[in-house]
């Protein structure tokens, strides 16, 4: 778009009181941004309210810097990948949002622009999971993005992280058997202007997932992270979807608002139950409940959302399986045949295994080194699936 297009739809987005839905009657009535700069406030109230009306007539205070702001982020495109801005119904607008009550105006977005979304599925869950739980999202992140599908997450910390991680790792094997790559590996939605990276120790996970997939912001370059920004954005993460699987969640969790979200706009919404003992798995639990499929394998997702994997990996993904990971094996730590995957306190574990305080303490920490064994809060700790 031009500077007085862009301007336009800078101005409308911008202006106090014109949410999206507003925005949109706007739309509708007069055709395009620049047709309702140039109507009469008595024009404007045959479809807005006489303060919104008023507020058209006046220019944001900020417009001029977000216009060279954005301007100057649309011209610089790397070498690696696009800068976009994608308007309601401009042909590259997803069209999985319009399903939305309030579908965004404009989505600024930072990737591969050229490939487009495919079959998705929503991975959620808490900011704090187990060891465990963050394994569990990366590997069906890696298994459902090698079947085929994108990854839709919100580059949070913990499980958004974890399985935009694994997402990354199964699309290059899904790349290297076979040369369809129209379609994103991974989505990010985020609650920040595209210009920023929050949280900051995703900074390289982000430009990893501009290079295979695709980054998404409803909100203007420079905008901070702001608290209410991120249950908003959980609409998008919901409407992109076919269905949301949500790995770990307590009972007050973002990932629950997210799975609400998707029931609303008729979505599959899966869960990963865990063990009783695991503030982060109650909110799955009251998912399963209230009749959200329960998940095991990737197989069981797949089946859910009646996709057939685009090419044969390994979807039941052995190691989530419990009753068939804690066979002990001639290799394996004496110390883990008597540790299930559930967490475990350490009173409990020296009733199992007989140990006395001190070698069993010293073994775990063994264990804990070389990634076998995860240590949580509480004094529990839990055997990871890869031991």
């Amino acid at each position: 778009m031009d500077k007085d297009e862009l301007r336009a739809w800078l101005r409308l987005s911008m202006t106090e009181g014109i949410g999206n839905d507003a925005a949109r009657r706007l739309l509708g009535c007069f055709g395009s941004p620049q047709a309702v700069f140039e109507q009469t406030q008595a024009a404007l109230c045959q479809v807005a309210t006489p303060q919104q009306a008023q507020a058209l007539l006046s220019v944001p205070n900020e417009l001029a810097v977000q216009c060279v702001r954005t301007h100057q982020w649309l011209m610089h495109q790397p070498d690696t990948h696009s800068h976009a801005l994608w308007t309601l119904g401009d042909a590259r607008y997803p069209c999985e949002l319009l399903q939305l009550a309030d579908p965004p105006l404009m989505i600024y977005v930072a990737g591969q622009t050229a490939r487009a979304l495919g079959n998705a599925i929503a991975i959620v869950g808490s900011r704090n999971p187990t060891p465990q739980g963050a394994q569990t999202a990366a590997q069906f992140g890696e298994a459902l993005s090698a079947a085929g599908l994108c990854v839709v997450s919100g580059l949070a910390l913990g499980v958004d992280g974890a399985a935009h991680q694994g997402a990354l790792r199964g699309g290059k094997a899904r790349d290297g058997a076979s040369t369809c790559t129209q379609h994103w590996h991974t989505v990010g939605v985020v609650g920040t202007g595209l210009d920023r990276v929050y949280p900051r120790q995703h900074q390289t996970l982000a430009g990893q997932m501009a290079l295979q997939g695709l980054l998404i912001s409803e909100y203007h370059l420079g905008t901070a992270p702001l608290a209410h920004h991120f249950p908003k954005r959980n609409r998008i993460i919901a409407a992109l979807g076919l269905g949301t699987l949500v790995v770990e969640a307590a009972l007050k969790s973002g990932s629950l608002i997210t799975a609400k979200m998707a029931l609303e706009l008729n979505r599959e919404v899966l869960a990963i139950p865990g063990s009783i003992h695991a503030t982060q798995s109650h909110g799955c639990h009251a998912l399963i409940r209230q009749g959200a499929k329960l998940v095991e394998n990737a197989q069981d997702v797949l089946e859910e959302l009646q996709l057939a994997p685009q090419q044969q990996v390994n979807l039941f993904a052995d190691a989530l399986n419990d009753g068939e990971a804690t066979g002990a094996s001639d290799n394996e730590h004496p110390l883990l045949t008597h540790m299930a995957f559930a967490p475990v306190s350490l009173d409990a574990l020296q009733a199992r295994c007989g140990l006395d305080t001190s070698s069993l303490q010293a073994q775990l920490l063994t264990l804990e080194l070389d990634g076998a064994v995860g240590r949580l809060p509480g004094g529990l700790f839990q055997r990871l699936a890869s031991a």
